[in-house]
């Protein structure tokens, strides 16, 4: 496995990037989304993504269970997941209420470490956009704070493994690893 982080703020050209990376790699691409169209703007932000994707690349939608990918990704070469961050505020979101105490962060980021070591099994090149929320402020709500604290965690453990990682700023990847 090779494993690739592409790491930046909302709007900062990290799926551009990561897109643009896996299309000049050349092989069979499986694209992993796990945005939800929830409203208008939303569907817009889906459909600017599915419109510069290549209309060969493989497509597994999974907003809540990354897992979803490993029953498909035999065919491909290079899988793109994009996001993590978004995929953890699904998941945050779903648990508020009474589902909180089964979808803990400690067993989200449990699932995440399980999610790296199948990853790890596998020879595919994996490329992993994820949002940087350690540039902000702390958020103003107590889930807000949750997803800001998550999220790093599970950032530095992908981090930590990957054979690359790069934080796009302004549209411009900078190469921080590998």
């Amino acid at each position: 496995m090779k494993l690739i982080l592409i790491s930046g703020g909302v709007r900062s050209g990290k799926s551009r990037f990561a897109e643009e990376m896996a299309q000049q790699m050349g092989e069979a691409v499986l694209y992993v989304a796990t945005g939800v169209e929830t409203d208008g703007e939303m569907r817009e932000r889906i459909e600017q993504h599915r419109k510069r994707r290549p209309a060969d690349w493989g497509l597994v939608e999974a907003p809540d269970d990354l897992s979803a990918m490993f029953t498909v990704i035999p065919g491909y070469d290079t899988v793109l997941i994009d996001c993590v961050s978004t995929y953890l505020s699904n998941r945050l979101i779903a648990a508020e209420g009474p589902a909180a105490k089964k979808e803990t962060p400690e067993r989200l980021l449990d699932r995440m470490d399980d999610w790296l070591d199948r990853m790890r099994s596998l020879d595919q090149t994996f490329i992993v956009v994820t949002s940087e929320t350690g540039l902000g402020g702390v958020a103003m709500t107590p889930l807000g704070r949750r997803f800001q604290d998550l999220l790093g965690e599970a950032n530095q453990m992908i981090a930590r493994v990957a054979d690359e990682v790069y934080l796009v700023v302004s549209g411009i990847p900078w190469r921080l690893k590998g």
